[in-house]
């Protein structure tokens, strides 16, 4: 079902692995993921990432980031190796992109990898121009995604490579750290094949991280008590706990956690989202929010405080209610059709908010059918009726919509509609709801397939 296919948007991946192992030997249950549009958590590029883990304490290799080819270079020779290219040392550049699996991506022009090792003058210019405004392509992004900016580190020697995150856990409400000896690759593939080698450790946020908890966890990550990687790994713990509670951040997700030669604990790749809700205490760190990486009918419908997520068919959605919403696009699913997005407008939407909500759906290209389906219980059918006639009155209707209303002043609304001059299908339920929208989806779908206009009463196409 379309439902289990929006799991990813409501956290991160981490609270879904199976049976972690506990360091108390009981096993956390299965956490189900939270309720789809019902969190928007800020998530940070890597070198903003780096730079907060910086003011708290945290080690972290010397780097920088270059928005041109020219920079990235100087930053290689001036910066990183202070103009001495008689003894260059290696560095590694990455493509500042929101998603994972970026060294295994490729970017639309062809160019191989979102992270390249800089061992020679001229290479950092020569990446930088293959990277910058071009959109790479990964697992997490198969749609691509710009890189507008570049992140050259110092390269790192690593004797160990290990995992380490705090988030936030819904099975022990609250903090949970979540560690393994096995870093430098997917916590998720490690959680398949060997679970035995994640060790979680939960936090009460009352008493905060205890020295324990550090030590045990520095153990099973397997330095030795009483050495000096062992030792700052449990101040790194803590300042990275003290970091997770006052940026209130959802997650924090160092991997690799580096031992290097010289004996230094080290974070060589991060990822921290933050609690939205959290914004109006944290505006320093919201005011770098790169809107440039999502998608942009998002960005439009989180002003209206809208929950939107676009999806892949046809069928435009706009539903009162998570639950509804993802009811909806099942059963749209089950007659053979597609959604285009979840859209709920929730349960206190306005008309202005409606409005927009039905000028996303009609601006988007994909989109060939609108299914409104309302259960008028706080929020009342009338409202949502005289703001898709504002929206359509503003901005025409060029697609056929179907609207099927339940509930709070469902009378006045379908008053509302059959005298406001534009021909709208009225559904009697949501099973018929579904029919007629993946009915008249699909006829505009053929006729699109096979460059042949296609006019329904009252819509062109």
């Amino acid at each position: 079902m379309i439902s289990s296919s929006l799991a990813r948007t409501a956290g991160a991946g981490l609270s879904r692995l199976l049976q972690p192992r506990s360091n108390n030997k009981s096993l956390l249950p299965r956490i189900a993921p939270n309720a789809v549009g019902a969190v928007r958590n800020l998530n940070l590029h890597e070198y903003l990432s780096m730079d907060l883990m910086k003011q708290h304490g945290i080690a972290t290799p010397a780097g920088y980031v270059a928005s041109s080819p020219e920079e990235a270079e100087n930053i290689f020779l001036h910066k990183l190796n202070k103009g001495d290219t008689n003894n260059l040392k290696d560095a590694v550049i990455k493509a500042q992109v929101l998603s994972g699996g970026r060294g295994l991506g490729t970017f639309k022009n062809g160019f191989q990898g979102g992270v390249h090792m800089v061992t020679k003058p001229g290479q950092a210019r020569d990446f930088a121009e293959k990277m910058l405004g071009q959109e790479l392509v990964t697992k997490q992004a198969p749609n691509g995604i710009i890189c507008n900016k570049v992140f050259l580190m110092e390269r790192m020697y690593m004797r160990r490579e290990m995992y380490l995150s705090i988030l936030m856990d819904r099975g022990s409400q609250g903090p949970l750290m979540v560690a393994s000896p096995r870093g430098g690759t997917s916590i998720e593939d490690v959680a398949k094949t060997n679970p035995e080698v994640i060790f979680t450790e939960p936090i009460d946020i009352i008493e905060g991280i205890q020295d324990e908890q550090c030590e045990r966890m520095a153990t099973n990550l397997g330095l030795e008590p009483g050495t000096g990687p062992y030792d700052k790994a449990i101040v790194l713990m803590k300042n990275l706990y003290a970091m997770f509670i006052g940026c209130d951040c959802t997650q924090v997700e160092v991997n690799p956690l580096a031992e290097t030669p010289d004996g230094d604990v080290v974070v060589c790749d991060a990822k921290v989202n933050f609690d939205s809700n959290a914004e109006y205490r944290q505006k320093e760190i919201f005011a770098k929010r790169d809107f440039s990486q999502e998608d942009a009918r998002e960005v439009e419908a989180s002003k209206y405080d809208l929950n939107y997520i676009g999806l892949s068919g046809n069928i435009g959605c706009m539903v009162n209610g998570a639950g509804l919403a993802m009811s909806t696009m099942d059963i749209i699913q089950l007659k053979g059709g597609s959604p285009a997005n979840f859209l709920d407008v929730g349960g206190g939407a306005n008309e202005e908010q409606v409005q927009k909500a039905f000028e996303i759906l009609n601006s988007d290209d994909n989109v060939q059918a609108i299914l409104v389906n309302i259960f008028g219980g706080i929020m009342r059918c009338d409202v949502i009726a005289n703001g898709i006639i504002n929206a359509a009155k503003e901005i025409g209707i060029r697609k056929p919509i179907v609207i099927r209303l339940q509930g709070t002043n469902v009378k006045e609304a379908r008053t509302l509609i059959d005298g406001c001059g534009f021909k709208m299908i009225l559904a009697d339920d949501l099973e018929d709801a579904a029919t007629k929208a993946v009915g008249v989806a699909d006829i505009a779908a053929q006729a699109s397939k096979i460059q042949v206009g296609v006019k329904f009463e009252g819509f062109a196409l």
